[in-house]
């Protein structure tokens, strides 16, 4: 395509993914963000968690100088407590929702407009309505919560059977729990993401055209389906890892079909945001596998007629 991507979107990179060593709120995350807002390739960073308040204000400086718009992602706070916001004991419910209200705060104190969020394990087919009850009465006081803050709430669908095994889940069921949601809360709206698409069985056209009225976000990366091999599961490898599901061509396929349900569109105002989210596996080093993605996103650009 002719026409620069940033014409028509925010390309971000999962900050806490590439560089997995600041996951869990400490570790060189000045060091990191910054070679990234050095880096005029993305003009966004989605962040997680960071336990330093000093460090907070200096990561909202530094994206501040660089031009740099920053999401929150909070879905590494939810897996790495193991909380769930459809869990079916009610303590534990409020303990995920309590940090998630923690997560909105740090995240309007870093100039964020979105927090991202995932739903928790699905508890199989004789408590799952309950749990997608559960799951959006907290959502929703979330999103209430959210509201006095300025800050958008955003749930991204994972797979229902390999890895993660949440509740959200399948397109389909991820589109009715929106529309549930939008009837109170119309900035309240769903990430999807490449990585997740193989692992939930489903293809571009299917999950995208059912999930068009909701999309606020979307995530590009790639997955490993064959049990026993490097990387299986939901671990985010590069793209073309060995005996893994994306590349180039599933990446073009991916963006024509958002660009045929308008997700991708020129006469939008707001430019909506397409983050890169790939993590090193054992034995590779961030900066390689971030100059990989780069190249990789370019050859995919330049594909699309």
């Amino acid at each position: 395509m002719a026409k620069p991507w940033e014409s028509l979107l925010t390309l971000s990179i999962v900050h806490f993914m590439i560089f997995p060593e600041c996951m869990g709120g400490k570790g060189p995350i000045e060091e990191t963000l910054t070679k990234l807002a050095l880096d005029d390739f993305f003009g966004g960073v989605e962040i997680t968690h960071i336990e330093d308040p000093k460090v907070r204000a200096r990561v909202r400086e530094i994206a501040e100088q660089s031009r740099l718009q920053l999401g929150f992602g909070a879905q590494a706070v939810l897996l790495g407590q193991k909380l769930s916001l459809n869990d079916l004991d009610e303590a534990g419910r409020k303990r995920a929702v309590e940090t998630i209200k923690a997560s909105i705060d740090e995240a309007a104190e870093l100039g964020c407009a979105r927090v991202a969020v995932l739903a928790g394990p699905d508890p199989g087919e004789a408590e799952r309505e309950r749990a997608l009850d559960l799951l959006a009465d907290s959502i929703k006081e979330l999103c209430r919560y959210g509201r006095e803050k300025g800050i958008a709430l955003t749930l991204e669908t994972f797979d229902r059977d390999v890895d993660k095994k949440s509740l959200l889940g399948p397109s389909p069921l991820a589109a009715q729990f929106a529309a549930r949601v939008r009837e109170d809360y119309a900035d309240f709206g769903l990430l999807y993401d490449l990585s997740h698409m193989p692992l939930l069985g489903e293809t571009p056209g299917q999950a995208l055209h059912t999930l068009r009225d909701y999309l606020v976000h979307i995530h590009v990366g790639n997955c490993v389906k064959v049990p026993g091999k490097e990387g299986y599961g939901d671990l985010h490898p590069r793209f073309g890892f060995p005996y893994s599901e994306n590349d180039v061509p599933e990446l073009v396929e991916f963006l024509e079909a958002l660009f045929e349900i308008g997700y991708l569109d020129p006469h939008k105002e707001e430019k909506p945001w397409v983050g890169i989210e790939v993590k090193p596996q054992p034995g590779e080093f961030s900066e390689l596998v971030l100059a990989h993605t780069k190249r990789t996103w370019r050859e995919a650009w330049a594909k699309l007629p």
